[in-house]
């Protein structure tokens, strides 16, 4: 039965509350003691719809999760007037976060019929957070290169055919304004909510329908595709988009829900941890330097030779800041004495020789003062005051301590214990391995139907809007390709 065919005139019934032909809808056994429970978005407007108790009934039961209608609805089915309903589409999204909405919006323009499901109270909340509440949405300067994957060749194709400037003609549409921060970072110059709104405007646009606070308790393969039971319907979709992210940020509902799936259907999933995170110091380190907490420097971090120049923050926990957060991605715990962070990233050798020769009268400890900030250049000394012998002149150095000197400043003795983890993670490391996964249609070369999108992937991005558009381009992706299959 379509839902446009519930009512005569499908569109008064999404403008109004009552609807005279309850039969017609929910079975000849239905009696008009019920009460309208589900909220339902039609356009911008919410309106009380659908949900149904009937008294004499005992296993119906009201259900609870959003609605969210566009306007392609015959396009949408449900069925049964008693007990668990269940919603007919093209195809469901598991995920209601950047990559999730991304692929929504694109099949529902390309006129497949889409729900997308999210267990959450609401969509986008890591995309709300982004950026200091402002999204740093993209980056102008996206490479593969700028991706971390044990098969770093595979976002390649996604990339190239949806690119940052793709994604910006979509803001512009939108008439959202945003700036070039630093590096390429684009941010908006409001708030992240116009971003989330663009996506939900464009899925309501488009026909898509988005659930939210709806769990799926069980999912299964079968002949017309997937069968998915959620809290309150099924859905039978003839394709399936696993949009769950990573394990990042788990107060925002982050889970490994993507990873289970893919089990289920044979994929193998790589090893995960914290990437983009902030390190923890421990003990002495801990006690000698997280009193300095909330000083930042310019520096530069490097594991082995991967290196990056940006700002360092002490934390009470530890060490932050882009150029912590870059390395963290590439360190463990135990390599722990792999990571190099230099204070005076322009060259302390150099730096030091030149003011020697220039000005050879001045003390140690008060050039190093002027080079960094005044708490932090005193705590060196205190802590090292072997490497820096802050009472002597820098022309009264020997070659011995200039270079312990260079050395302590360059090679800052400092070991991390660990990382703040999952908690503070803005990004997944490791995942659904994509060696078994197309990398032009995001389709599992395990069971045709099942793509994955986004994080859940073994594909993880840099600091500085890479992620977000990894997610845009896997979702296009996926998107375009099972819209030309279901078209074929």
């Amino acid at each position: 039965m379509d839902l446009s065919k519930g009512c005569a005139n499908s569109h008064n019934l999404l403008k109004s509350i009552s609807c005279k032909n309850y039969r017609d809808f929910w079975g000849n056994n239905a009696k008009p003691n019920w009460r309208l429970q589900t909220n339902v978005l039609f356009g911008n407007e919410t309106v009380k719809l659908l949900a149904v108790r009937l008294v004499n009934h005992a296993n119906c039961k009201p259900a609870q999760s959003e609605f969210k209608l566009g306007r392609n609805l015959s396009a949408y089915r449900i069925w049964g007037s008693c007990g668990m309903k269940q919603i007919e589409v093209d195809v469901a999204i598991i995920g209601g976060g950047a990559a999730g909405l991304m692929c929504a919006q694109a099949l529902g323009h390309a006129g497949q019929s889409v729900v997308v499901l999210e267990h959450a109270n609401r969509v986008g909340k890591k995309i709300l957070m982004s950026g200091g509440g402002r999204c740093n949405f993209t980056n102008l300067r996206t490479a593969p290169q700028n991706f971390l994957s044990a098969n770093p060749r595979f976002c390649v194709s996604a990339l190239a055919r949806y690119t940052p400037l793709d994604f910006v003609a979509l803001v512009k549409k939108h008439q959202i304004a945003f700036h070039e921060k630093e590096l390429g970072q684009l941010f908006c110059d409001d708030s992240s909510k116009q971003i989330v709104k663009m996506l939900l405007d464009e899925c309501a646009n488009a026909g898509a329908q988005i659930f939210t606070q709806t769990e799926v308790k069980g999912l299964a393969q079968n002949l017309a595709g997937f069968l998915l039971e959620c809290s309150e319907f099924k859905v039978q979709a003839e394709s399936l988009v696993i949009a769950t992210g990573g394990l990042s940020i788990p107060s925002m509902g982050a889970s490994g829900f993507g990873y289970r799936i893919a089990e289920q259907f044979g994929h193998k999933v790589l090893p995960t941890r914290a990437g983009l995170v902030p390190l923890t110091l421990s003990g002495s380190y801990q006690e000698q330097f997280c009193e300095l907490a909330g000083l930042a420097l310019p520096v530069s971090a490097s594991v082995g030779n991967i290196r990056f120049e940006n700002a360092l923050l002490i934390t009470h926990r530890g060490l932050s800041g882009p150029a912590i957060l870059q390395i963290s991605s590439y360190w463990q715990p135990a390599e722990s004495a792999s990571l190099v962070i230099n204070l005076l990233p322009a060259g302390a050798a150099a730096m030091i020789a030149q003011a020697r020769a220039k000005q050879g009268s001045q003390l140690v400890g008060d050039w190093l003062a002027q080079q960094l900030p005044k708490r932090l250049a005193q705590r060196l000394r205190e802590v090292y005051p072997d490497l820096i012998q802050g009472d002597k002149r820098l022309a009264d150095l020997n070659k011995s301590a200039l270079a312990g000197l260079a050395k302590c400043l360059s090679e800052w003795p400092i070991i991390a214990s660990g990382t703040e983890g999952y908690r503070t993670a803005e990004v997944t490391l490791g995942g659904v391995d994509t060696t078994q996964i197309e990398s032009k249609s995001m389709q599992s070369k395990k069971v045709p139907g099942l793509y994955f999108i986004g994080e859940v992937l073994d594909v993880s991005g840099h600091l500085g809007g890479y992620n977000f558009q990894w997610a845009w381009a896997s979702a296009v992706a996926a998107a375009t390709a099972i819209a030309s299959a279901l078209q074929a």
